[in-house]
């Protein structure tokens, strides 16, 4: 244990330093220009190669590798300590720096054309062998033991460079909103529970028996009601939690950036949101070409049109063709008539070069687009020599449905026919994104962003036989369509599938990145008549509309000025820079695909102390539904 020395005055520039009493530099410090300089190292023994006489060991910390050069004649006790050194034994060395030998630099490190000549090796801790291999980055691991081992998994490369790249991102973030007058605010954890798309995690109040707090999935309200006290413009790197199914870009808590503007409109927001973006990808990944500067703004129903996402991936075409011209006299074929007659929709989209796909390849893609809900996928290929090949040639013209497509010799055809439109986009959208990736059509270096916005206002949800805000129950609506939130019968708590409604569209704009959604946002409605309006439509009676969002609705009465904002998923955005599919592989502690932490062990029974003091016991779910049933006993 070393003593604590009296203190003395120092200069910032020393105090900020990573200088401490174990070490004067960090192992990746060292250059050549250091050559004769005494220096005092720590970190783990990344690698240990022993020679004999020579002991070699590459020391590590974050920063980088240094490797020292342990020599019996010149060092014996040091050398006699380092024999002992295993892989991940945490070191204290001394030494001096020396230029390698002409051909043993190692162009790989930054350190590379020196080593510490050591004069000592003090052993700080030593450490079991690792369950997998700290030093060899690409080796193959299983991810649930990655996970149960976080700590040494950090201690690799390609993870510690993904988290200092989040980190990075984090501050990118917060000195673009500084610089353009943005005021940081930290908002509760403990909240109350209201909804927002998805359940919430509850936590129950000790003091107030019998009351919980909820977890928030966002900051929407508060956000809001900062706007309403002036603030003109918030931001805040923010935790978030919602209890639902994971996925690989959810989990359970996750964070975002938050912000929110007043007296804007949405060209507003827009703008400054994507300057925002240009400035901190350029800081993050300067090495990463933006596709398209302004970002592409895409109409809701055009982007459904032309790439069957509201999320389209537009570093490559691929788009879909609609072939109901073609057939305006009828196909021949009666899976397009009868979905043309519905009302539907029949659509394709050309996959480049894949005319000589297998029978096999064939299936498996009309298998990916049963599984969304198409019926069946029909295709033409236009073979290299020119000649049609399909099973439907036989019913209908496929020449015309190439010609329509605009389809290259090599190229095939690929046709989904639905009486619901929806499917028919959301399968093409589908099969157009898994086919880029398949046949490398996206450059997988450019970072291609784009705006979707004006979309529906509300969807009708059959279950509650009211319309639910599709993103955001807080919305503004587009002014030419405000006259629409009304019911067809007047009364404005009792919605119905045909009400004029249904044809507003919302003042709301998503940021997609890569095929990816990376955020979302909109203008709010600011003033509460429109808002309870709003929320009569969407099934709540003006008692539980106050009971829900009574603060709100009570702080527009004094004067709410005009606002919007958007929130972007952090995690999504550090993945998508990190080149990574699961957002776990940015988080330093993620849950698994149940929810679970594997290093600590949680979720975890309580001690029944802790069930005592909040008045509480567990009945099991069985119970808790039985009793949950109008017939039962109460």
């Amino acid at each position: 244990m070393r003593a604590m020395s009296e203190p003395s005055p120092t200069s910032p520039e020393a105090a900020f330093s990573p200088a401490t009493p174990y070490r004067d530099v960090t192992c990746g410090d060292l250059r050549a220009t250091d050559a004769g300089r005494s220096v005092q190292i720590a970190g783990w023994a990344h690698r240990r190669r022993d020679h004999g006489h020579l002991i070699f060991l590459d020391l590590r910390d974050r920063y980088g590798i240094t490797q020292v050069v342990v020599d019996a004649e010149e060092s014996p006790d040091a050398h006699a300590v380092a024999s002992r050194v295993r892989n991940e034994f945490v070191l204290e060395i001394t030494g001096q720096v020396a230029r390698r030998m002409a051909g043993k630099e190692n162009a790989e490190l930054e350190t590379g054309e020196i080593e510490v000549r050591a004069a000592s090796v003090q052993i700080l801790s030593e450490a079991l062998t690792p369950p997998f291999y700290i030093n060899e980055p690409d080796a193959t691991t299983d991810e649930s033991l990655r996970l149960k081992y976080r700590y040494l998994d950090i201690r690799r490369r390609p993870l510690l460079d993904r988290l200092l790249l989040r980190s990075a991102l984090a501050r990118a973030i917060r000195d673009a909103h500084h610089r353009a007058g943005f005021v940081e605010i930290e908002t509760p954890i403990l909240l109350k529970s209201t909804p927002e798309g998805a359940r919430d995690f509850i936590v129950p109040s000790r003091l107030q028996p019998g009351s919980v707090y909820a977890l928030p999935q966002s900051p929407q309200q508060l956000k809001q009601l900062l706007m309403v006290a002036g603030m003109d413009r918030y931001f805040q790197i923010a935790r978030c939690f919602r209890d639902e199914d994971l996925r690989g870009d959810r989990q359970p808590e996750f964070t975002q950036l938050d912000l929110e503007m007043s007296f804007v409109d949405e060209q507003r927001v827009m703008d400054f949101v994507e300057a925002m973006i240009v400035d901190v990808s350029r800081a993050v990944v300067p090495d990463r070409p933006i596709q398209q500067l302004p970002f592409p703004r895409i109409d809701y129903k055009e982007a459904l049109e032309r790439f069957g996402s509201d999320k389209p991936d537009v570093r490559f075409g691929m788009e879909l063709v609609d072939l109901a011209p073609v057939f305006a006299n009828g196909s021949g074929f009666r899976v397009f008539d009868d979905a043309l007659a519905g009302g539907g929709r029949v659509k394709a989209i050309v996959a480049p070069g894949m005319a000589d796909a297998s029978r096999s390849q064939i299936d498996e893609l009309t298998e990916f687009a049963r599984r969304f809900g198409a019926k069946g996928l029909a295709h033409v290929s236009l073979a290299a020599d020119g000649e049609l090949r399909s099973p439907i040639g036989k019913f209908t013209n496929v020449a015309a449905i190439s010609a329509a497509a605009h389809a290259k010799q090599g190229d095939l055809i690929l046709i989904v026919a639905d009486a619901d439109g929806d499917v028919v986009a959301d399968v093409l959208g589908r099969l157009r994104q898994e086919l880029g990736l398949r046949l490398g059509l996206a450059d997988q270096n450019v970072l291609a962003y784009c705006w979707v916005y004006h979309f529906p206002m509300y969807q009708w949800d059959a279950d509650r036989g009211s319309w639910d805000a599709t993103h955001n129950p807080f919305s503004g609506v587009v002014p030419e369509d405000e006259k629409l939130l009304v019911t067809e019968s007047g009364d404005p708590y009792k919605p119905s599938r045909q009400d004029p409604a249904g044809r507003a569209r919302a003042m709301q704009y998503d940021i997609a990145l890569n095929g990816w959604e990376l955020g979302g946002g909109s203008v709010r409605i600011h003033k509460r008549e429109l808002l309870e309006r709003s929320f009569a439509l969407q099934g709540y009676s003006l008692e539980k509309m106050h009971a829900q969002f009574g603060g709100i609705l009570e702080a527009f009465d004094f004067g709410a000025p005009p606002h919007g904002g958007i929130a972007m998923g952090l995690d999504r955005w550090a993945a998508l820079f990190a080149h990574q599919t699961n957002i776990r592989e940015v988080m330093a502690f993620p849950k698994t695909q149940s929810g679970t932490d594997l290093m600590l062990e949680s979720p975890s029974e309580p001690d029944p102390e802790q069930y005592s003091e909040l008045g509480l016991r567990f009945v099991g779910l069985d119970a808790a539904e039985s009793t949950s049933r109008p017939d039962a006993k109460q």
